[in-house]
């Protein structure tokens, strides 16, 4: 297991928006009180970098955390990783299922974004095991 970063900010999503919270908990069908629990296991989570922030600020575009749709945001970046890679976020494992898609709500956001973004808005993970992530929490490697 191999230290990679840090919990940056948490979020789940509502029919109003995304809300930040400093604990999310997490089960096999998702992030409970998140308006997509428990509609597809694959894309349970989506996991951030604190990078895509600082490509849109580069980039003279002004966002609130939590607008790309993340659950969870890190100062690691994990777009890299291969599906089935491994990582403890908290008490919880997750496992990469898919690189992230862009979403038509990013272009109502900021219509640049979606261009900007096309490789870089996240990575959606499924819960092997249930647990809480909080805000600094870290964030390991565990592989495949």
């Amino acid at each position: 297991m191999t230290k990679v970063g840090n919990i940056y900010s948490l979020f789940y999503a509502t029919v109003d928006g995304q809300i930040p919270t400093n604990k999310l908990f997490l089960d096999r069908k998702g992030v409970l009180s998140d308006k997509h629990y428990g509609k597809n296991i694959e894309r349970s989570v989506l996991l951030t970098s604190l990078d895509s922030y600082t490509l849109i600020k580069n980039h003279k575009i002004n966002i609130l955390q939590g607008a790309l749709g993340e659950n969870i945001l890190m100062d690691f970046n994990p777009y890299e990783l291969t599906e089935g890679t491994r990582l403890r976020v908290g008490t919880a494992t997750l496992e990469i299922s898919q690189h992230g898609t862009l979403c038509k709500g990013l272009s109502k956001v900021n219509s640049k974004l979606p261009k900007l973004l096309k490789e870089g808005r996240g990575i959606f993970a499924k819960i092997v095991t249930a647990g809480s992530v909080s805000v600094d929490d870290n964030v390991y490697l565990l592989g495949k």
